[in-house]
């Protein structure tokens, strides 16, 4: 084992302490394993002390080049996977994945300089982070989630299934993966609101239901129970719990019917979106949402079209509401 892999390992398994998610240690995994590859590869690099920004910086450079899918940390999993088949093998990488990539580089270092001290000076303190120009997130009318939501074949199990999660996702703002793992006992029908107990940030929260989503939650349980002695509320047929990637897919399918692009997330932010084009406020659509704060939350929606905008200042013109003038 080479310094620089011996580092990376106990990286991991000082995050692993730290409690972080599965998809983040993942992330850091990743992103390190195929570093530490490049750096050995190209430079001859085993030794954390002698990283520099430069090759950092020549990193970057080189996913720019290569494209999807052409870097790995075995070589031999291209014999398996085959990344060449893949529609999008060698397409741009996007600057948002290069920025994540350049994040978690700068996690590790940061804790090689400042929690270890393994290495006597920081080749990431003055690395700069890839500018990120942001997309508006798209809003989808109350006429394309109604297509969309009708390509749900009810008859069946599943179709019955996913229609009610789609419907439950814009109603509560929840992550997929929080949707998931609901178990009936979490839900609570009086005061119409779900407990989370599996959320990203590790702090559980309540999120809230409509009168229309209890009574479709209601008609749901009544009808799973008949085929299913699951202990989750939203099972596969098999009683097991359902795959996000399963889910996103069913969704992806639907959308494509009627030719409209959507993904489970995207629901969430749709959810956000109404909510406060409806009046509501920024602090309980941070409790909602489980941010951090009220500024994560406006940072990740105030995004709004000069349409939606536009709209909600005629509901709020200062004028209109003034009879003497």
């Amino acid at each position: 084992m080479t310094d620089i892999e011996f580092q990376l390992d106990n990286f991991m398994l000082y995050c692993s302490s730290k409690n972080l998610s599965r998809k983040t240690l993942a992330s850091y995994e990743q992103t390190l394993k195929l570093f530490v590859s490049y750096l050995k590869n190209e430079f001859q690099i085993e030794e954390v002390n002698k990283v520099q920004s430069g090759h950092i910086r020549q990193y970057i450079k080189y996913l720019r080049e290569r494209g999807k899918y052409t870097v790995v940390n075995n070589e031999e999993s291209k014999q398996s996977n085959h990344p060449e088949n893949r529609k999008d093998f060698k397409k741009e990488i996007s600057t948002t994945t290069i920025a994540n990539y350049v994040r978690n580089i700068k996690v590790f270092f940061n804790y090689l300089y400042k929690v270890e001290r393994e290495i006597p000076r920081n080749p990431v303190e003055k690395l700069e982070n890839p500018r990120i120009e942001r997309k508006m997130k798209k809003t989808l009318t109350p006429d394309e989630l109604k297509k969309v939501f009708g390509q749900f074949e009810t008859s069946t199990f599943h179709g019955y299934r996913n229609l009610v999660i789609s419907r439950l996702l814009l109603d509560t703002g929840m992550r997929i993966g929080e949707c998931l793992s609901i178990l009936p006992e979490n839900i609570d029908f009086q005061h119409k609101s779900i407990h989370i107990t599996n959320a990203k940030n590790k702090q559980e929260r309540f999120v809230y239901f409509s009168y229309k989503s209890a009574n479709e939650l209601k008609q749901w349980l009544r009808y799973k129970d008949r085929y299913s002695e699951s202990p989750f509320m939203f099972p596969t047929t098999k009683g097991t719990q359902l795959d996000i990637r399963n889910y996103e897919r069913a969704l992806r399918d639907a959308g494509e019917k009627v030719s409209i692009h959507i993904h489970p997330h995207q629901l969430r932010n749709n959810f956000a979106k109404y909510y406060i084009l409806n009046n509501g406020d920024w602090f309980s659509l941070c409790r909602i949402l489980g941010h951090s704060s009220v500024e994560v939350t406006q940072k990740a929606y105030l995004d709004f079209s000069d349409e939606e905008i536009a709209k909600k200042y005629q509901k709020h013109s200062p004028l209109t509401f003034m009879d003497e003038l």
